[in-house]
């Protein structure tokens, strides 16, 4: 993924507290609390949690229940003191699945396993890295079991890039781009999570959308283009077999019925580098009045030079942006 010195000593931040033998850190409803911090050189070489408050607790049944903390529960990670997170996103969205449910499945970088949250992206750090959890919740309160293992080393290279997650979500008409990645700066993307739903029933017109991929002087056209949504992300025929997890892309969620689907895609030696500036969008060329409204979120992996700040969190209104959601559909189904 990217160049890394060889390790001299290993370590955990972890949210198990052997004084008090508490395994968890409470975030409450409106609070944003830093969960993990140490100091570089290094980098995080595997990330772990999981939380409360999206299923039904044996241990505290009368605990509210939504799924819908899957995506106002936010993740911050901040490294070597920038004023702005490098990475900020919805923990749903972040792990692989933006559509307030969780389906198993492992990815060589990012994945769900069976009620764990986990993301193998290195993080390099010069000097340190802070992880916040900020919950927006308006119902639940929840807490965070949380294990981050890094690696010590000597130094890193003055060019190391910094790992970065960006997140967007909206309505689209069908017609408009849909919004991946908009940055400047030199690095390169890796990657992304995408999770649409259309607002009809059985509806998966979205997926007609091929990607356009502007770089550097290559602004007014795009200098990558492909041939539809479900061929980025290296399927065929609006994923005619269902779901998959491979290594590097797979498609989660699949319910025609509801028109909702989650996709990943993951880059190594396929990654997408830029010097000055880069965007990504997915583009439908068919004619407007063929299509109809659909909503999406996304979170696009990159590594750059710099800590180009993540695009800031929209409200809870625009996150809870779903027409449908798994097990608590306002809309009857027939």
């Amino acid at each position: 993924m990217i160049p890394l010195p060889t390790p001299i000593s290993t370590h955990q931040a972890t949210t198990f507290d052997l004084a008090t033998r508490h395994k968890t850190i409470p975030i409450p409803r409106g609070s944003r609390v830093t969960v993990a911090e140490a100091e570089g050189p290094g980098y995080i070489a595997q990330f772990w949690l999981t939380f409360p408050g999206w299923f039904w607790q044996h241990w505290s049944t009368d605990s509210p229940i939504s799924q819908s903390i899957l995506k106002t529960l936010i993740l911050r990670i901040t490294f070597d003191g920038a004023e702005n997170p490098q990475v900020l996103a919805p923990v749903g969205d972040f792990f692989g699945i933006g559509l307030c449910e969780v389906a198993s499945f492992a990815s060589r970088y990012v994945g769900m396993s069976s009620g764990g949250f986990f993301c193998s992206f290195p993080m390099p750090f010069a000097k340190s890295f802070r992880v916040e959890i900020e919950n927006l919740d308006e119902a639940i309160d929840t807490q965070v079991f949380m294990n981050v293992l890094y690696q010590r080393v000597e130094c890193l290279a003055d060019d190391m890039p910094t790992f970065h997650a960006h997140f967007h979500t909206g309505q689209n008409s069908g017609s408009e781009p849909l919004l991946i990645a908009e940055t400047e700066g030199e690095g390169r993307y890796v990657g992304c999570t995408l999770s649409c739903q259309g607002e009809p029933l059985n509806y998966l017109s979205f997926l007609e959308a091929p990607e356009h991929v502007f770089i550097d002087d290559d602004w007014a056209e795009p200098r990558i283009v492909g041939t539809g949504l479900e061929d980025y992300f290296l399927g065929g025929w609006y994923f005619r077999e269902g779901t998959f997890a491979g290594p590097y892309h797979g498609v989660p969620v699949k319910d025609t019925l509801r028109s909702t689907i989650a996709m990943y895609r993951i880059h190594e030696n396929d990654a997408i580098h830029f010097d000055r500036r880069f965007r990504f969008v997915f583009q439908n060329p068919w004619d407007a009045d063929r299509l109809l409204t659909f909503r999406y979120s996304s979170v696009a992996y990159l590594y750059m030079r710099g800590s180009t700040p993540a695009p800031p969190i929209p409200p809870v209104s625009d996150l809870l942006c779903w027409y449908r959601i798994r097990d608590c559909d306002h809309q009857s189904i027939p």
